[in-house]
């Protein structure tokens, strides 16, 4: 029926309705934040807000989420040094995995993740061992991955996330895992991470830009959805348990495909461009950015993603909460 019968304004003219027939939620238990874990902490430039944290300073950052209702924590380690295979990434007493010690012991119910790639521990700054030629050597990465996911899991790593994009790398993992007894431990795969120009700021956090070339030829390009979608569709196949999408927001159809092909939870990640434009743009007033965060992240959960990767879950549980 047309107008005058049917007024669609009905049901928005108050608080209370619109809160009624509203069809995404936005809620702190939606969100998960990144957390960059160093010997010494330190403010990140290009991330108003977002500092290195010392393991001490992130077990306080820790209790402060979860009193906010935020479920858990995505880590990332920052060695004190780094050679061409990364065998930081996979040190018992590595810095994530002292991390992942120290949060669970006095946080024991919030959910840890740590992500599992090479990157901040190769002295070359790429996400995998390098063949004799330059280029990156998946078959042979692929061990080391494996080998890193289960030294997480002995620290008490309560989800893997594997971010390389190395082939083959969740089944690696998956097999590696159970091997070593932790065949309950969840996979959450960065299924479809694409080669994008958004990822600048976390390098700098991370300490993580490749010393030559990029990331192309294991990142997906950004022009191609039904390869996102194959993707996920083989991470899947080799037992993830969460596929990821990343970026976030110039992804947006992605998640909505993603989310059509399969019952898995589906996460996002917000990553640090996506933020940190945000974060510039509000300070030269260009808008609130109270309203445009949460604006941003129901767009995310509204495109499919069960789980929002975001530097800004901290600030926007408190704003959920008033």
């Amino acid at each position: 029926m047309a107008f005058p019968d049917t007024r669609l304004r009905r049901l928005r003219r108050t608080a209370a309705l619109r809160g009624l027939v509203r069809e995404t939620d936005l809620s702190p238990r939606h969100l998960l934040t990144p957390l960059f874990v160093a010997a010494t902490g330190a403010p990140i430039g290009l991330m108003p807000g977002v500092s290195r944290l010392s393991i001490s300073e992130a077990v306080a950052e820790c209790g402060e989420l979860a009193a906010l209702g935020i479920p858990g924590v995505v880590l990332f380690g920052i060695p004190d040094e780094k050679d061409a295979e990364g065998s930081g990434a996979w040190d018992d007493e590595g810095i994530v995995q002292l991390a992942t010690r120290a949060i669970k012991d006095a946080h024991p119910d919030l959910l840890v993740v740590t992500d599992v790639c090479l990157c901040e521990y190769t002295s070359h700054g790429h996400c995998g061992v390098l063949a004799s030629d330059g280029s990156v050597d998946n078959d042979a990465s692929l061990e080391l991955l494996a080998r890193t996911a289960v030294s997480h899991a002995r620290a008490g790593a309560d989800v893997i996330a594997p971010s390389d994009m190395m082939d083959g790398r969740v089944g690696a993992i998956r097999a590696e895992l159970d091997d070593g007894g932790f065949n309950e431990l969840p996979i959450l795969a960065y299924a479809a991470k694409f080669a994008s120009a958004f990822y600048g700021p976390f390098r700098e956090a991370a300490d993580s830009a490749p010393a030559f070339g990029d990331r192309r030829s294991y990142q997906l390009d950004g022009a191609n959805r039904r390869e996102a979608l194959r993707e996920v569709e083989l991470d899947i196949a080799e037992g993830a348990d969460i596929v990821m999408i990343k970026p976030a927001l110039a992804y947006l159809d992605v998640i909505a495909a993603v989310r059509a092909s399969t019952l898995l939870p589906v996460a996002a990640y917000n990553v640090s461009g996506e933020y940190a434009m945000v974060k510039a743009a509000a300070a030269a007033g260009a808008f609130e950015e109270r309203a445009v965060v949460l604006e941003t992240l129901t767009a995310i959960r509204r495109a499919g993603a069960d789980i929002i990767i975001t530097y800004h879950a901290k600030d926007a549980a408190k704003w959920l909460a008033q």
